[in-house]
């Protein structure tokens, strides 16, 4: 049984930080890359970041990169997004998930196990 526990979501004034935290465990290990998805109200949900399995190789949407930073520790099976700068379009259900491949991807299809999100609120 793979789970996915996404925690450390809220709400923060614009300009401000939060860092995601995802705990992982079961089948999903240290080898399978891991991503953080976003979905605001009435939208798609959207790729946000990825990170191949040694932790080296990270991609990030454009409309996060140089704000947001994700990262692992694999000896805990933890992944992390840490998020600076945010702005109110940041306000959506921040999820984790964990590819079907070492390769990190950012397309939703590529991943197959999901936490249950994880709210996150920037007020203006």
């Amino acid at each position: 049984q793979v789970q996915l526990v996404e925690s450390g979501g809220g709400l923060v004034q614009a300009g401000g930080s939060l860092r995601l935290s995802c705990a992982t465990s079961g089948r999903t290990g240290s080898d399978a890359a891991m991503g953080w998805f976003r979905q605001a109200p009435g939208m798609e949900r959207e790729f946000v970041g990825t990170i191949d399995w040694s932790g080296i190789n990270r991609y990030y949407a454009e409309s996060v990169k140089g704000r947001f930073t994700i990262s692992r520790e694999k000896a805990k099976n933890m992944l992390y997004l840490q998020m600076n700068s945010l702005k109110p379009d940041d306000t959506a259900v921040y999820y984790c998930a964990a590819s079907k491949y070492a390769i990190p991807t950012v397309q939703l299809y590529d991943y197959d196990n999901w936490g249950r999100g994880s709210q996150v609120t920037v007020s203006s």
